[in-house]
């Protein structure tokens, strides 16, 4: 936690993710990372965590990061996607390919 009682988000590159620990609970997004592209594959907050924007946290590094190493965003994550939508602000920070669709769901016939 930071000195305003927010939870602190770390970029842990050795394991392609950020993230986010409150009260012994970790919440991260898995990313991997591309040539040219930051793909954010999948985020998970603990149910103890939700509401408390710890995902917007974690969504909002990951653009950072991208933005620092002149990364494309593939919001692959559908939370990330959607916070990204939501948040026009950050999204604008970074260039995001909205239209590489998963592995599996070329088509996007979900089956």
């Amino acid at each position: 936690m930071n000195d305003r009682g927010e939870p602190v988000v770390r970029d842990v590159p050795s394991e392609h993710r950020f993230v986010a620990e409150v009260d012994g609970s970790f919440a991260e997004l898995v990313y991997e990372v591309e040539p040219g592209r930051f793909v954010l594959v999948h985020t998970e907050v603990p149910d103890a965590l939700g509401g408390r924007g710890i995902g917007g946290r974690l969504v909002r590094a990951a653009a950072a990061r991208a933005a620092a190493d002149h990364l494309t965003v593939v919001p692959w994550c559908p939370f990330a996607r959607r916070w990204l939508a939501d948040h026009p602000d950050v999204a604008a920070t970074v260039t995001i390919d909205w239209d590489t669709p998963p592995p599996g769901h070329e088509g996007g016939d979900d089956g």
